[in-house]
């Protein structure tokens, strides 16, 4: 017999061919011996002949969709130039920071370190020095120890900082209103009741990280939903600590708290003599942080990365930010020149006879 077309081969009647692998049979209806192919598409995967299943949440299809496989999982790199960069402009401001302790050490009685509040100054470069600190953990590859240093020093920096703000503020605002009326000085103006208001400032923040700790304690999480792409060769899990947003934004809620309170009390020491104190730099200080809060907090919901990758950066920010009151410590040449020429304020020759 010959066959149309020249073919020596006997040609196959039937009404379908063999569905390729990965592939499933939809029969026709009416017609058992004929079928559709389809693909097993997404995350599915070959079940048996006439049907796709859908792998598990944290399981993608294998090559040619025959079975399930884990998907890979994956973490914040140090490579990573979401990392590099952050640590870079943390590893400055480390040196920086150390370069102000020492300068503040080198001229530690000096008349200038001592009214700046020397005590509270060293507490402020601690809480700066924590901000930077803070860049590494986040990067860190998480685990229960990493996760639990993250909670205690996620807020701590920012809380020590501003708690030693908060109460250089209030010390500025109460001598110079006492100053307007007398020359006794305010109550608890003293270096050793300065650190304890401070120090019970920041007790709050550590109280309510233990009470978290108690609540719901640290472990680590892999999240398959941040990184699960249309195309299953593409998905990654991402290991990080189990805390949601919700808990970074209430650990960090006691340090805005403070941090609008400082403000309060910059706007109201705005007017004391220029050259006197850090008070217009805090002010300043606390303008700018304020501004870097308003577009934190949008951001870090509106984002689709990792919490870890959002706080890294703002971190060094909120530590270069506060770095600059460090570096800039008062001065005394105002007031002096006015002693010198006996052409002083009532209220200035009041405040220094306050600070004596």
């Amino acid at each position: 017999m010959q066959w149309p077309r020249g073919e020596q081969d006997v040609p196959s009647s039937v009404c379908s061919l063999p569905c390729k692998t990965g592939e499933r049979k939809k029969v026709v209806k009416g017609m058992p011996c004929c079928w559709h192919c389809e693909s097993c598409d997404g995350y599915q995967y070959q079940y048996d002949e006439f049907t796709c299943k859908l792998c598990s949440y944290n399981m993608r299809p294998n090559t040619n969709r025959t079975s399930c496989q884990p998907i890979p999982i994956t973490k914040l790199e140090w490579h990573s130039p979401w990392a590099v960069i952050p640590v870079f402009l943390a590893m400055l401001g480390i040196i920086a920071t150390i370069f102000v302790v020492v300068t503040f050490i080198r001229y530690n009685d000096t008349p200038i370190v001592r009214a700046s509040g020397r005590e509270l100054s060293y507490v402020l470069l601690t809480g700066i020095f924590l901000c930077y600190i803070i860049t590494f953990l986040m990067i860190a590859k998480p685990d229960v120890g990493v996760c639990s240093f993250r909670r205690i020093f996620l807020g701590l920096g920012m809380c020590i900082s501003y708690a030693a703000l908060l109460t250089k503020t209030n010390r500025i605002y109460r001598i110079f209103e006492q100053g307007k009326k007398s020359v006794t000085a305010p109550r608890l103006i003293s270096p050793t009741s300065q650190l304890a208001i401070t120090s019970s400032l920041i007790s709050v923040q550590l109280m309510g990280v233990f009470i978290w700790f108690v609540v719901d304690p640290p472990n680590t999480i892999i999240d398959y939903d941040e990184q699960k792409t249309f195309n299953p060769d593409l998905a990654r899990g991402v290991l990080k600590c189990d805390i949601t947003d919700l808990q970074i934004i209430c650990s960090l809620g006691y340090s805005i708290l403070l941090m609008v309170t400082c403000t309060v009390y910059a706007i109201k020491t705005r007017g004391v003599p220029e050259n006197f104190n850090e008070a217009k730099p805090i002010g300043f200080t606390m303008y700018t942080t304020c501004i870097v809060w308003l577009a934190f907090i949008p951001i870090f919901f509106g984002t689709a990365q990792s919490a870890e990758k959002v706080l890294t950066v703002v971190s060094v920010v909120f530590g270069l930010v506060q770095l600059q009151i460090s570096s800039l410590p008062p001065s005394l040449r105002g007031c002096s020149r006015t002693l010198v020429g006996l052409q002083g304020s009532e209220t200035c020759l009041k405040v220094l006879a306050v600070i004596a």
